[in-house]
Formats: C-alpha cells, sequence, structure tokens
C-alpha cells in the first residue's frame, strides 16, 4: 500500500483537495464492495495543512480540518498540491514553509501532483526548471513569465516529468489522481476506480476548454486594423498583399509587423479565428458538421474536422457533445430517436 498526503491550503477549491482524497481513497476498494468482494484498497491516505490546523475555503463558510501538519510527514509516496487562493503572490508567502518541504519529499522519492495553481508551488520550489509542466489555460502566460525555464505545455491536461506531475484545472485533479492510480497500479484497476466513481480515464488536452487569446495588447494601430479586417471577413481567402495595401505598406514589412504585434502570422491568425468561429457555432447551432465547416471558410469538411482536432484535441462532434448548450443537445438527442 503507498501513502498519499494531501495537502489542504487556505482560500482554494476545496475539490482539487477532496477529489483526490476520494480517488486514492477509492483506487482498489470500492469497485470490489460495489460487487460485494473485499476490499483490496492501493493507497493510504494522509490529509495535512501547513501547520496542522484547519484551513478555509472562501465558499459557503467551507472549512477543512486535517489530520497532521506536514511537518509530520516523515515520509510518503506521493504528495498532491491543490490549488490556493488567485492571489498567488500572497498565497506563495503564506505558504513558504511548503516550498523546502516539497524539494525534501521529492528528493527522498516521491511523485509530487500539483493541481491547477498547485503546479506554480512545484515552479517556485524550483523543481520544475527545465521540465515539461501544465496549469490551468487562464494562468499559463502568467506562469510562463514567471517561470520562463519552465516548458510549459498548457494545452495538456496532464504532464509527467521527473515524479513531477502537473494538471490542468479543477476537475483535473481526477485527470492527474487516476493517472497516478493507472501508473502505479496498473489499467484495469484505474478503469475500475473510474467506473466506480462514474468518471471518465484521464483526459490528454484542455485546448477546446480555453478561450483563446487571439493576441497580445500591443499599440500598432495599423496591424489592430488587420486584425479588425480578419476578424471580419475571416470567411474569405484574404492574401498578404490585400492586408498589407490596407495596412498601407509593403507585405514583407506587414509581415514582420503582424508578428511582432500578435505573435502569430496572419494565416496563423485567420486559423485561429476560424476555429473560435465554428467552435461559437457548435456550442450553439444544430447546423451539420459540413455546414459549420463551410461557414467559416472550408469547403473541405475532412480538412476541416483535422485542423479543428488538432487545434482543441477535440473532434467537431466531440466538442459538440461536451459544450453545446442544453436544447441544441435535447434536439439532437431527439432527432436521433
Amino acid at each position: 500500500m503507498l501513502d498519499v498526503t494531501v495537502v489542504l491550503l487556505d482560500d482554494g477549491y476545496a475539490s482539487t483537495a477532496l477529489m483526490p482524497i476520494e480517488i486514492f481513497h477509492s483506487a482498489g476498494a470500492l469497485w470490489r464492495e460495489l460487487k460485494g468482494e473485499i476490499p483490496e484498497p492501493r493507497f493510504r491516505v494522509t490529509t495535512a495543512s501547513i501547520d496542522g490546523g484547519p484551513v478555509r475555503s472562501p465558499y459557503a463558510g467551507l472549512k477543512m480540518t486535517p489530520q497532521c501538519g506536514i511537518d509530520d510527514i516523515e515520509r510518503t509516496d506521493i504528495v498532491v498540491v491543490p490549488t490556493s487562493g488567485l492571489a498567488f503572490d500572497e498565497k506563495i508567502v503564506e505558504h513558504s514553509k511548503l516550498l523546502p518541504w516539497l524539494e525534501r519529499h521529492h528528493t527522498r522519492g516521491a511523485y509530487l501532483a500539483g493541481v491547477c495553481m498547485g503546479s506554480g508551488y512545484l515552479a517556485e520550489a524550483g523543481l520544475l526548471e527545465g521540465r515539461k509542466a501544465t496549469t490551468h489555460w487562464a494562468l499559463s502566460n502568467d506562469f510562463k513569465r514567471r517561470y520562463p525555464s519552465v516548458d510549459w505545455r498548457t494545452d495538456m491536461f496532464v504532464t509527467e516529468d521527473s515524479r513531477l506531475l502537473c494538471s490542468g484545472g479543477l476537475t483535473a485533479a481526477a485527470d492527474v489522481s487516476l493517472y497516478l492510480v493507472e501508473k502505479l497500479f496498473g489499467h484495469e484497476v484505474a478503469v475500475q476506480t473510474a467506473k466506480a466513481l462514474l468518471l471518465n480515464m484521464p483526459r490528454a488536452s484542455q485546448s477546446g476548454y480555453a478561450m483563446l487569446p487571439l493576441s497580445p495588447p500591443h499599440n500598432d494601430d495599423a496591424i489592430r486594423g488587420a486584425e479588425h479586417m480578419l476578424q471580419s471577413r475571416f470567411r474569405e481567402e484574404l492574401c498578404i498583399d490585400d492586408l498589407a495595401s490596407a495596412a498601407a505598406m509593403s507585405s514583407r514589412n506587414f509581415l514582420r509587423r503582424f508578428k511582432a504585434a500578435t505573435g502569430r502570422l496572419p494565416g496563423d491568425y485567420l486559423r485561429a479565428v476560424r476555429i473560435e468561429s465554428a467552435k461559437a457555432m457548435l456550442e450553439r447551432d444544430r447546423c451539420s458538421v459540413q455546414n459549420v465547416a463551410r461557414a467559416v471558410g472550408y469547403d473541405d469538411v475532412s480538412f476541416f474536422r483535422t485542423l479543428f482536432k488538432r487545434t482543441t484535441g477535440m473532434t467537431p462532434a466531440e466538442y459538440r457533445t461536451h459544450f453545446a448548450a442544453a436544447a441544441v443537445r435535447q434536439q439532437e438527442s431527439a432527432d436521433t430517436r
């Protein structure tokens, strides 16, 4: 049996701690209990706060009381660091005692798993330098600036590098926990755990969940005009010469300034606009994938499907299943009866 320590932090989302607790506690046990068999638990779970005292959640006055403080943990096989409050600078100071503790247990051979903002504590401890990591897509730009030596893969739900695991968001606490169950005790135990808790097996990509920032803020008015042109006429095949002419500059100068201002080439920018528009249509409309493809400028629906999946990690049909408005899903279900 392996030991899991789930750290409890003030002002965080309680689910990022509770979900790992329940998954590791259930692994090897709940499925067998549901079948009337003798449980074979695979993990022993301990909760610990920085000082051993209760922690608060900012929601509904919820408090969680740990079993001990982090200094009471002499050894453990897995440490889960959940997300804390969004004021990360303040929380790093408040939880500074956690950083050397994480480094010490990683040196002793433990797996460390940071959930959402929890990956920031692994980075702040210097453990992620030169290594793959992920976090919630909305934190990606801030964390890339803070920790430039980390190989951020923020399109992914779960990363693993040298016993350091990171996951993308709140429900990715389940992804990274099931990932570790599968890694340490095999696919069958992980699938049984997921089925018993009515969870999906770990997801690969969070790209489909992100709101794509088309470009960072910039002060190039001519390029902003070109961006507006691409956004309003994205169904058309706009060429570089047309865009450059509208911006009153040469094609070469336009390409240089567009890339400097937006971080993308015009063709990449246009594809991003089209994919965002396609996502919006899939969320709100019942039209076929072929009609969505044509509406955003792609006559070749096969090429559109490939591009959409490469960008979002899902097929258009899968994206609609996940994110379509309830009325759209209900009508689709009725149409198939």
